[in-house]
This record gives C-alpha cells, sequence and structure tokens, in this order.
C-alpha cells in the first residue's frame, strides 16, 4: 500500500481508497458465503418456507363463493339480508340458476357446498342435490321452445345466432370466470366470437351460451357449431323474453335465426310462467330459508375472519360478529386445556428429570453409560408402540391396576381410571417427552466441576445449601433449554392424546388433525395452527423478557 498522501485518503495497491477497497473485499466475502448456503436456502424456502405460508393463507382464502357464483354474489351485495327481511328478489336466483349450473358442469358446486355447510349445516346437501336437477328445470323451457320451431333444437342455429362480433368484453369475462372456477389459465382458440348484437338484445341468453361454447372448446375438445348448447340456453332464454325491452328488440331484429326467435315471442303464452324462485324452491325448500342465503352472504368477499372467529367461538353473521351457542363452544376450553396440560407435563419433566440428569452427570463413566443407554432407549421405539404400550398399563384391568389391587393399595371393585382422561394423557406424554428434558440437563450439569460443591461445604455450608446456592443456579440454563423443548413438543402431540386422552385429555393439536384428514376444513385448521404459533411465540417472548433467552444452554 502506499503511503498516506497529506491531501488524500490510504490507497491500496492497486490505487483504489483503501477503505473502498475493504469494503469491496467484505462484500465479495459475504457473497461468497451466501453462496455457499444458498442450496441450503432454497431447499428450506421451497419445502419447509412455502408450504406452511400456503397453509396459513388459507385461514383467510375465500375465494371460492366469488369465484363459483359470481354473479350471484355481485346482485347480493344490495340485499341486506338482516333477520325478518324478504328473500333474495327474482334476479338472485336467476343468477343463481346461470352460476350454479356452469359449477355443475365443472363438478365444482359440492365444493361450493362443502364450504358453506362449515357456516350452515345441511347446505352442502341443499348444492348436491339442486346441482343434480339443473338439467330438469332448464328443460321446463327447453320443451316448449322446440315444440314451438324445431329450429332451437339445432346446434348449428344457435351458434349461427350466437355468433357475430362485438361482443368479446363480455366472452372474456365469461372466460374470465371459468379460468377462476376450474383454476386453469383456460388459453387456446374456442373457435366462437359473441355477437354484440345479440349480447345486447337477449344479455341472459349470452352469458349462458358463453359458458357453453367456452367448456365445449377448452375443456371437452369439442366443435361449439356442431354441439346442441345446455339446458341453461334454454332457460336463459326464457328469462330474457320476459322482458319488454327484449321483446320490443325481437320485432324490429332481422339477422340470423330471426324468424325462430319471433316465433317463440308470438307463442310467449306457451313458455312456463313459474319464477326462478318457485323453481329452486320445488327443486327443495331449503332455498327459501333465510339463513342459507345469509350464509351465502356473509362469505361472499374473497378474505374472511370467519376460520378466526370460529377458532375462538365466535363466528360472523350477517349483522356482525357475535358469540356461538353454547353447545359449539369448544376451541378456547381446548387451548386453555392444551397450555395447562403442557406445562404440567413440563413441570413433571422437571421433577423426575433432575435427578437422573444429576446421577448421570456424577455417576462413574461405566454406570452412566448403562444409564444413559436406558435413557435414549425410547429413541429406539415407535411412538404409536410406546404409547399403545401405556394403554395396556393404565387401563383399569391392565397392569397397574392390578398391581394396586394384589398390593390391597385399591379396592378391586374401585379400580382406578387412569385412562381416557387428562391423567393417561400426562402420565404417557410425560414418559415420552422425558429424555428431551434429560439430555439438556445433563449436557449442562456435566459442564458444573464437583470442586465447587466441595469448596461450599468446606466453607460450612450443609449440603442441602452447597445445592440450592452454588449446584443448581448453575443447571438452571439446562432447565430453560428442556423446558421450552419439552412445552413446544407438548401442544403440539395429537398421536398420544388421541390414543389415551379420551375426550377429557386431547389437545388443540387434535381437532387440527382432525380438520385437516377428516372434515377437510383446512381453513379452520390454519387458524386454529396460527393461533397457537402465536401463543408460542408470545410465551418465547415472555420467557426471554422474564429469564432471557441467553440464559438456555445446552452445554458448554
Amino acid at each position: 500500500m502506499s503511503d498516506t498522501t497529506e491531501s488524500g485518503p490510504m490507497l491500496a495497491a492497486d490505487g483504489t481508497p483503501l477503505k473502498q477497497s475493504l469494503a469491496r473485499a467484505l462484500r465479495r466475502q459475504k457473497m461468497r458465503a451466501l453462496l455457499l448456503i444458498a442450496p441450503l436456502l432454497i431447499f428450506i424456502v421451497v419445502t419447509f418456507v412455502i408450504p406452511i405460508v400456503s397453509m396459513l393463507f388459507r385461514s383467510v382464502e375465500n375465494q371460492i363463493v366469488s369465484h363459483t357464483l359470481p354473479g350471484t354474489v355481485e346482485v347480493l351485495e344490495e340485499w341486506s339480508g338482516t333477520d325478518g327481511d324478504e328473500l333474495p328478489p327474482e334476479i338472485v336466483y336467476q343468477n343463481l340458476y346461470i352460476d350454479l349450473f356452469k359449477a355443475a358442469e365443472a363438478k365444482e358446486h359440492t365444493k361450493l357446498g362443502t364450504r358453506l355447510n362449515y357456516e350452515q349445516t345441511g347446505i352442502s346437501s341443499l348444492f348436491r342435490t339442486t346441482g343434480r336437477n339443473l338439467d330438469d328445470m332448464g328443460e321446463e323451457w327447453q320443451d316448449p321452445l322446440e315444440d314451438i320451431d324445431e329450429a332451437f333444437e339445432e346446434a348449428d342455429f344457435w351458434y349461427s345466432l350466437m355468433s357475430g362480433t362485438g361482443g368479446e368484453e363480455l366472452l372474456e369475462e365469461r372466460r374470465n370466470q371459468w379460468a377462476a372456477l376450474i383454476d386453469e389459465g383456460m388459453a387456446g382458440d374456442i373457435g366462437f366470437t359473441l355477437s354484440g348484437e345479440i349480447a345486447e338484445m337477449l344479455p341472459w341468453t349470452a352469458r349462458a351460451y358463453s359458458d357453453f361454447a367456452i367448456y365445449a372448446a377448452i375443456v371437452d375438445e369439442d366443435v361449439v357449431a356442431e354441439e346442441e348448447p345446455w339446458e341453461a340456453v334454454y332457460a336463459a332464454l326464457g328469462m330474457d323474453l320476459r322482458s319488454a325491452e327484449t321483446l320490443d328488440a325481437i320485432a324490429s331484429y332481422s339477422g340470423a335465426g330471426a324468424d325462430p326467435l319471433k316465433a317463440a315471442v308470438a307463442n310467449i303464452d306457451q313458455l312456463p310462467t313459474i319464477t326462478f324462485k318457485e323453481a329452486f324452491a320445488d327443486q327443495d325448500e331449503d332455498w327459501l330459508k333465510l339463513e342459507n342465503w345469509q350464509a351465502i352472504k356473509v362469505y361472499s368477499p374473497d378474505y374472511t375472519t370467519g376460520y378466526f372467529l370460529n377458532a375462538i367461538d365466535m363466528e360472523k353473521g350477517i349483522e356482525g360478529i357475535q358469540k356461538r351457542p353454547d353447545n359449539q363452544q369448544i376451541y378456547i376450553m381446548l387451548f386453555q386445556r392444551t397450555l395447562i396440560m403442557s406445562l404440567i407435563i413440563t413441570f413433571s419433566c422437571i421433577l423426575l428429570g433432575y435427578p437422573v440428569a444429576w446421577l448421570l452427570a456424577n455417576l462413574p463413566v461405566r454406570s452412566a453409560n448403562v444409564l444413559m443407554i436406558l435413557v435414549l432407549l425410547p429413541f429406539w421405539t415407535s411412538l404409536l408402540v410406546r404409547t399403545s404400550a401405556w394403554k395396556v398399563l393404565l387401563q383399569q384391568q391392565g397392569v397397574i391396576n392390578e398391581i394396586l389391587v394384589w398390593l390391597g393399595f385399591v379396592d378391586d371393585a374401585n379400580r382406578l381410571i387412569l385412562m381416557n382422561n387428562a391423567t393417561g394423557t400426562i402420565i404417557a406424554m410425560t414418559h415420552i417427552l422425558l429424555p428431551f428434558m434429560i439430555l439438556p440437563l445433563y449436557s449442562v450439569m456435566k459442564t458444573i466441576p464437583p470442586s465447587y460443591l466441595r469448596a461450599a461445604k468446606s466453607l460450612g455450608a450443609t449440603n442441602w445449601t452447597a445445592f440450592w446456592r452454588v449446584y443448581f443456579p448453575q443447571s438452571v440454563p439446562g432447565i430453560g433449554a428442556g423446558s421450552i423443548l419439552v412445552f413446544i413438543l407438548a401442544i403440539g402431540y395429537y398421536i398420544t392424546p388421541e390414543i389415551v386422552g379420551g375426550t377429557d385429555g386431547v389437545f388443540i393439536s387434535n381437532r387440527i388433525a382432525y380438520h385437516i384428514s377428516s372434515s377437510l376444513n383446512w381453513g379452520l385448521a390454519a387458524a386454529l395452527g396460527t393461533i397457537l404459533l402465536a401463543v408460542v411465540l408470545l410465551l418465547y417472548w415472555l420467557y426471554d423478557r422474564i429469564v432471557g433467552i441467553d440464559n438456555v444452554k445446552l452445554g458448554g
């Protein structure tokens, strides 16, 4: 390096300022270090971070309603839906028919029913049964139209009637709705362009036929001009023919398909006079229940707090947030039970693990090695096997009760109930998690010099005083490490409580597992998991503020 000049900074050998050169070298070192750990970071992000974030996102995601019933949701916004209010107007039922028919073709209506059934019991079967009968509802208009003019039976008539230019905006709107509904890009040419004149004159028919054309071309991969349209198209034409503006427009229309349309207008008395509200009621009277429509309206936004409210025994109502009925309040109790029992299990592990760890740290090497093998032995046995073994031991005709009866401590008619309750869960989980307390304690105790106790005793301290004033404070970091490890493992266990806990010994993790694997209510499971994660982080923060995370050690 060159000497420092009187008027300038110190320079490196290449002539650049020394500070700048050092900063560049440091950046290169950091970049090399980052590249070395980049594969591990990518692996963690792909296999751990993204799946967890995706799962937690389900706790607020609610797009299935708006994607499946887009038109219904839009017109439903103008309906207040409060208790005592009238049912939604006819236009809502008309949109429901078009949206539900499309969803039934894509096999998505049952998913919507399942989602809403989490909030309103019975609505799943309502969507399922109605979805099977939508064709019959459409045929109420199809058969009279085909009787009026045989052209309505021909696929090429419908294709020529609906084809043209100027209706691209509506066609693209329907295409986007299909993409959102079935999670496909809907790429490719559908071989059909919508007539703008028809879209303005027959808006309902244009919507229904556009849905048919998109599905036939992209999903079924058929030629649109050769396929007879859905029954929904005939029902949609029936909706349009009830409008005075449509009747006037058809009277002056001279384009493709004009004669059959005018024939339909001339014989309009042959078409059904039933409303779509009545048609849905004929299929299932539950469509006339106010609470079902309230559930659809409340859970129509793309994102919802409903899952989190359910996770704390609340619910979203049409008039705001409210408590769930008393017989449905379970989750707060389960959270409380989980935290209390996890703390009990942690303290039990401390009481049982501390003396074992002390023996391991102070026994001769040969004896300590034998004892360590016994401590590690549970790790070599399946968790399910260990839990099942406790089920055999704890039952009323099990080993423990048999021994107590044989010794005369318990009467044969009054055997202890140690299983299918909180007692069984605490006993079994204490045994399973005990090694996770012993090992951190042992690693810390092994670093405490025995000479400290001898020095304390030589200064006049009793055995108890020497232990409590000298040895125990030095072992506290091991207690902290073991406690955090055991507590966090305890609140997430669900196999052991499920097998030996019964009704009174299950944790919140059991409900999370149930909603993931059985009820498939992943949104509620994600909300419960998010709350549990937040509680753990809060307790971790409190521990750090009170005890100090720096005092937690695993030895050394």
